[in-house]
Order: structure tokens, then C-alpha cells, then sequence
């Protein structure tokens, strides 16, 4: 890995020269808004933010990973496939359940809160610095991290100094707390963040999805609109308040923006600098606590302390017998998704401009047809169409709840009509996706109408004074955007166009005796265009026809001068 620093950056222990190397490193990779910290690592504000010192931060200042991006970047913004895992391809690299949490945050802020616009490659950001992407996305099926992952002790020494405010509950510390989970909130903060965004009842520091959405809605607070600058910084800054930190973020954050990729939970790339998950520097996981020795006595190293009372012999006692082997029956192994079946999701149409009445569902199911849940099910708008799901996004990431079923968002039609797919599968896991194919068929009117009764008359090779208008309805409702056609008629029984008689001009000059593609108004009106006579006289019939069949035959007279 590229770029990286080997000591942790914590308050009154970050020199000056540290700092501006990281500085510059992170100027090299083209990070944006890069401030200089200065040498204390903490407490400093950055330049434009207005948050208080006094002010908590979600980690409690805990320590973080100061290692900075590669200097060559993923190919391209968005980018989703498979690239070699070489320098910083294989950074760009995103476990696939840590990912989908990011996104299905993102999506559910983008809902309750679209002014904050939060950018999921924010919580990557910070997800990285503060855990590696929950250790690589060393996930289990529900999102929760195999092992707890948990900050020092904010004892005072080196960080923060915080009591116990959770009894040990998410920490394990009766005494201090400490940060815990992907997003390293410390319990406190947790108890007035939590989210449960997998749907189990539970809000769990511990499970990527929740974590991801709690540390959005931490982000987002105070109204805060994170596409300024000043804003997004202050929200940095209110996670772990310092300037390092702030800059190490932006950097992954700009990283992640330059494009990214899905890998295989567990695979992803480890930090190698300080921080939650090896606090010496090198390792993947953290290390067992030692356990305490008795008062006054001190094993030598390399050897195993006896379990002596002071006074007895220092002869060694003779070993026990071993015990004898336990026989413990294997455990049952977790249900696996094996399968996507369609949840009862019916037929998917709607109008142009409308939403679908029905969503798609589907249901996870393992080898014998149970349903398995806590799936992360990805869906996805696949074709040439404007059709979005509500919120206006293509994607959406769902947790299947306990019945194995997760259903998307809402289906909103665009303008163009026709055919798409929207496609399901879950995510990190090798299973046929499902497809389901959803129309959207053009605006449509069961009624419409002249909307004056004033007699439409013209001499000879004149045009027509009296512009003509129609309003089209649809249910009593008015119908905007309905294709419309025009036809001079033969007669009331012979509807094709007629060969003499008034007519429209095409844009060559020449007679139109019928016009296509005309649509109506945001109002349901449509005014047509001008309408001239030829030499014929006599009365002729102008009809109008609707997408959805509706038809209004309106007269007109072309009469010689006295």
C-alpha cells in the first residue's frame, strides 16, 4: 500500500514534522481541502468550522488509521468491475456487505433527509479510517462483524477521558468506555444514535448496516448540507475532533469518489498503521488482554506464571493430569441463501410520469426452501429507461427481514415508454439474480373536448382566424402529456385523411392533411396549429384522437364571399 503512516496520531503526541508529511502525501493524491493540522493532532479546529471544543466527537477521539490512499487512482467515478487486485485497484476494493450498508444508508437519508445530501463514499471515508472497512468486511451473513472490533480505553492517557456510560453493555468496561464497532461509536453517543437498519429489533454498534445509517444521521445533524464545505468539515470534525483526522478522511473520501469496486466480504485490504484494529502498529486483529498476575510476582519472559500464594515453595508442583477430551456436538450451521424467489410481486406497469401500484418482492430461501434471513438483496433498474425508484436513485439495497422477504422502494415511471428489468440479487453471495420485467405505456385520455363553441369558418385559400383548442381528461381528472392526433378526415365514416379541402402546413410548406406527436399541456390543452383552405368549398370534418381512444369531430366551413 502506498502512502501510509506507522504511528497513530493522537492529542499531544503528533509532531510538526508528521503532520506536514501527511499534508503533503495528501496533496500529492489530489486530495480536496487538505488542512493543516499544525502539531497538537487534536483539539484544533479546522479552518472554516464553527464546532466547539467543548463538544463530544461519536469516537471520543479515539484512535483512527492514518494510512492515506495510493497515488494512482481507481479508473473512473462509479466504476463496478472486477479490477486486478494491484496497488490501488485493490484499495478502491469495498467488501460487498460494508458497501451495501454505505448505499442503503445513503438511499434512506436521501429520503427523510435529502438537504444533507450525504454522499455514501463519506461513510467509506470514514469507515475505512476508523476500521478498515469492518476489517476487511469480516462480516457474517446479518452484517455483524465476526469479532468485536473496539477503540483503547479513554482512560485519559493519550485520548479522551470518558466513564463507563453503558455498564460494560457494548464495551465490555465497567470503568471507561471505549468505541466499538465499524463506525467505532463510543456508547454514549450510540444511545442516541442507534439505528436498526437491518430490521432484527435491534440497534447494534456491531452490525455494519446499522452502524452505517446512525453514523449518516450523526453526520447530518444540525441541518447540516454536506455538499459545502464548510458543513462536511465540521461533520468530520465532530466524529474525532482532529485536524489529521480531518484530513485523512478527505483524502479517502476524494479516493473513493475517483471510482470504486465490489470485492468478497473478507477480502478486503487491512490498514497496516495504528488504530482499533492492531493498537501497535502491525497485526490484523487485536490481541488477547493479558491476564493479570498476582500482586509482587513477575513471570519471567517466556514463561507461564504458577498460580502460588506468596510464601509456598518455589519447587514446581507436579503437572496435573490432563483432562479428560470433552465431546461437544457440532453446531448446527447458520442457514445460506441458496436461491431469489419471487415474493408475489405481480404485474409491474404503470403510465408515463406515474408510479407502479405494485413493488417487487422477492424471498430468500436456502437448499430446502427455507426462508433465510438478514440478506442484503440488491435491486437494480436494468435498460434504456428514465424510470427511477422513489428517491430518484437506480439502486436500492434491502435486508430481507425474518421471513426471508425484502421488498424494493417504490417504482417511479419517467417519460420514456416500453419495457425494463428490475433485477434482484444478494449481495456477496454466488446466486442467480432475478429478473422482472416492468412496462411503462404512454399517458393515456378517456375524454376530450373543444373547449369553445364559436363556428369556425374561412374563404377560399384564406387560413382559418379562430385558433382551435381541445382539453383532454382522463377519469375526470386533467390528462398532461397525451399524444394527440390530427386528421382531416374524408367523412364521418371514412376516417383517413382527406385529399382537398382545409389542411396544415409541413415544415416544407406543403398541405398536411394529419399531424402525429402532438401532446398536451401541463392543463390537459393543446392548441393546434394553424389551419388553412384550399379552393375547395363545403364542409369538412377535422377529428382528434387520444392515446387511450378518446375522439372529438369538430366542423369546419369554407364558404365563398358573397
Amino acid at each position: 500500500m502506498a502512502a501510509k503512516f506507522g504511528r497513530r496520531l493522537r492529542r499531544g503526541a503528533t509532531t510538526t514534522a508528521v503532520a506536514a508529511l501527511a499534508v503533503a502525501a495528501l496533496s500529492a493524491s489530489q486530495a480536496p481541502a487538505i488542512v493543516s493540522g499544525g502539531g497538537d493532532g487534536g483539539g484544533k479546529q479546522a479552518s472554516g468550522s464553527s464546532v466547539p471544543d467543548s463538544d463530544g466527537s461519536a469516537s471520543g477521539d479515539s484512535s483512527y488509521h492514518t494510512d492515506l490512499p495510493p497515488l494512482n487512482t481507481p479508473n473512473k467515478p462509479g466504476t463496478s468491475i472486477d479490477l486486478p487486485g494491484l496497488g490501488g485497484e485493490s484499495e478502491a476494493g469495498i467488501p460487498a456487505s460494508v458497501l451495501a450498508a454505505y448505499k442503503q444508508a445513503e438511499q434512506s437519508i436521501a429520503i427523510t433527509n435529502p438537504g444533507c445530501k450525504l454522499p455514501w463514499e463519506l461513510l467509506a471515508a470514514i469507515g475505512k479510517v476508523e476500521s478498515g472497512q469492518a476489517r476487511g468486511g469480516r462480516v457474517d451473513s446479518e452484517g455483524t462483524t465476526l469479532t468485536p472490533i473496539l477503540g483503547p480505553v479513554l482512560n485519559g492517557v493519550g485520548f479522551a477521558n470518558i466513564s463507563d456510560t453503558d455498564n460494560g453493555e457494548y464495551d465490555g468496561d465497567k470503568t471507561h468506555d471505549r468505541a466499538v464497532g465499524p463506525m467505532q461509536f463510543i456508547p454514549s453517543t450510540w444511545a442516541t444514535w442507534g439505528q436498526d437498519a437491518n430490521g432484527d429489533g435491534r440497534e447494534d454498534p456491531n452490525n455494519i448496516f446499522d452502524a452505517a445509517l446512525a453514523a449518516g444521521r450523526y453526520l447530518c445533524a444540525n441541518n447540516r448540507d454536506l455538499s459545502v464545505q464548510a458543513n462536511l468539515d465540521q461533520a468530520i470534525l465532530s466524529y474525532n475532533r482532529s485536524n489529521e483526522y480531518l484530513a485523512t478522511v478527505l483524502s479517502w473520501l476524494d479516493y473513493y469518489k475517483r471510482g470504486t469496486h465490489e470485492v468478497p466480504d473478507g477480502t478486503g485490504v487491512l490498514p497496516t498503521g495504528p488504530g482499533p484494529l492492531n493498537p501497535g502498529g502491525s497485526g490484523n486483529s487485536p490481541s488477547p488482554s493479558p491476564t493479570p498476575s498476582k500482586p509482587g510476582k513477575t513471570p519471567s519472559p517466556g514463561s507461564s506464571p504458577s498460580p502460588q500464594d506468596p510464601g509456598d515453595s518455589p519447587s514446581p508442583k507436579p503437572p496435573k493430569p490432563p483432562k479428560p477430551p470433552t465431546t461437544t456436538p457440532p453446531a448446527t450451521p447458520a442457514p445460506t441463501v441458496q436461491r431469489l424467489e419471487n415474493a408475489g410481486t405481480g404485474k409491474l406497469s404503470a403510465t408515463a410520469g406515474g408510479a407502479f401500484a405494485e413493488r417487487v418482492s422477492v424471498r430468500g430461501e436456502d437448499a430446502t426452501g427455507k426462508a433465510v434471513g438478514k440478506v442484503a438483496v440488491r435491486f437494480e433498474i436494468v435498460g434504456d429507461t428514465d424510470a427511477t425508484f422513489t428517491g430518484g436513485g437506480k439502486q436500492a439495497t434491502v435486508t430481507s427481514g425474518s421471513d426471508g422477504v425484502a421488498t424494493a422502494p417504490a417504482l417511479q415511471a419517467g417519460e420514456n415508454t416500453g419495457d425494463f428489468t428490475v433485477r434482484a440479487s444478494a449481495v456477496g453471495r454466488t446466486v442467480p439474480a432475478l429478473d422482472f420485467t416492468a412496462t411503462v405505456t404512454e399517458r393515456q385520455a378517456d375524454a376530450v373536448v373543444r373547449t369553445s363553441d364559436k363556428e369556425l369558418n374561412a374563404a377560399p385559400g384564406a387560413e382559418f382566424a379562430d385558433a382551435i383548442e381541445v382539453k383532454a381528461t382522463n377519469q375526470g381528472q386533467t390528462a398532461g402529456g397525451v399524444a394527440v392526433k390530427a386528421t382531416l378526415v374524408k367523412s364521418a365514416d371514412d376516417a383517413s385523411p382527406a385529399d382537398k379541402g382545409p389542411y396544415f402546413k409541413g415544415e416544407d410548406g406543403q398541405p398536411l392533411r394529419s399531424l402525429e406527436g402532438l401532446k398536451t399541456n401541463d392543463q390537459g390543452l393543446l392548441v393546434l396549429p394553424k389551419i388553412y383552405a384550399d379552393d375547395t368549398t363545403g364542409t369538412f370534418l377535422l377529428r382528434i384522437e387520444t392515446a387511450g381512444g378518446a375522439t372529438v369531430t369538430i366542423e369546419l366551413k369554407v364558404t365563398a364571399p358573397a
